[in-house]
């Protein structure tokens, strides 16, 4: 998806750009992400030793572009945070912070956070070993610069962040994946994200006022499923489904319940930075609000697995809270995914 076009001339951009990178500044343009994550890119990879560098930098045609999970893999591309040292670390997440919202960033950084629980919960189980905040692994997909086209990937346990640039513009941001174990923190741990914590909360809480709101009629249109599938659609797959829709049409909604839906695909697209998601609304809007479609499958209640869809020309959400948590808590343990009909990864879907 391209981005609106930005007002500044470019030469100032790059140039405030250079000067941000080179003071030690988190560099984010509202206008153009794209500038900024060129810029980035260009500073995490020049703290990375030659090794280190093979590792992370690979070709943008390269198989592996498109290869992505988010399960706990013992192996992935691209250069762990654990094998980095703390300036690289710091390049590494400054890169991240460009190529998100602050509301994107601190939902991932979170995630990552929450691995330290996980070890806790599973040291006993002897999985703890797996379990680790540092790993997550950053890939960049053929040279940035200012006048090619590159790819990002950001990826671990419960995150899978992908994104393109061409000639410095951000033109793909999917697949957009974050999950969450334990979805709630019910307890105290001496690490990690503390208790009550709710990394996927108004994805989770919006998805059931939405559903909960619905007449008996609207209900029976929007249940596709008594039970809730045990995971999302075509995870790992490097384009989405192309199922047809199913569910309850945006258009047969109430105001108020046009307006909920509209604050839940908002919270999907806001992870981006705001010109990403802008136009991603913009595009959805284009293509008429009124032929979104919301899928419901399972429980209208916490605590028991549940699941929706919401998906439109332009776009496609799921949601599945269905797994238990590690310390064994019903549907504790969310994944939540954004993908783009036109074509994940920037290349364009099959006809």
């Amino acid at each position: 998806m391209k981005t609106e076009s930005f007002k500044t001339p470019q030469r100032l951009i790059l140039l405030v750009a250079l000067l941000a990178v080179a003071g030690g500044w988190t560099f984010v343009n509202r206008d153009n992400p794209g500038v900024g994550m060129t810029v980035a890119a260009e500073k995490f990879l020049a703290t990375l030793s030659d090794e280190q560098r093979a590792t992370t930098l690979i070709a943008y045609d390269s198989p592996q572009r498109v290869g992505w999970h988010f399960i706990p893999k013992a192996e992935r591309k691209g250069l762990q945070i654990k094998h980095m040292d703390e300036a690289q670390r710091k390049a590494a997440h400054a890169l991240l912070r460009s190529a998100l919202s602050q509301a994107g960033y601190d939902k991932s950084t979170t995630i990552m956070g929450l691995e330290a629980v996980l070890h806790e919960l599973e040291k006993a189980k002897g999985g703890g070993n797996i379990r680790d905040a540092q790993r997550y692994y950053f890939t960049v997909c053929g040279e940035p610069s200012a006048d090619g086209k590159w790819g990002l990937s950001v990826e671990g346990h419960h995150l899978s962040l992908n994104f393109v640039v061409d000639k410095n513009e951000l033109i793909g941001t999917t697949p957009q994946f974050l999950g969450a174990n334990p979805a709630t923190i019910k307890g105290n741990y001496a690490v990690g994200p503390k208790k009550g914590t709710r990394v996927l909360a108004d994805e989770e809480e919006l998805g059931f006022t939405l559903a909960n709101s619905l007449s008996k009629d609207q209900l029976s249109t929007a249940l596709i499923d008594k039970k809730a599938p045990a995971d999302l659609r075509g995870a790992g797959t490097p384009q989405p489904p192309t199922e047809k829709p199913v569910g309850v049409a945006a258009k047969s909604l109430s105001a108020d319940q046009q307006q909920t839906l509209r604050k839940l695909i908002q919270v999907y697209a806001q992870a981006m930075p705001a010109a990403v998601a802008e136009a991603r609304m913009a595009a959805i809007e284009k293509a008429g609000f009124d032929n979104i479609q919301f899928a419901w499958a399972g429980a209208l209640e916490p605590g028991i697995g549940h699941y929706y869809r919401v998906e439109g020309p332009t776009f496609q959400i799921e949601f599945c809270n269905t797994q238990p948590d590690s310390a064994g808590n019903p549907a504790n343990h969310i994944h939540a995914m954004w993908r783009d009909t036109a074509g994940d990864f920037a290349i364009p879907a099959k006809e």
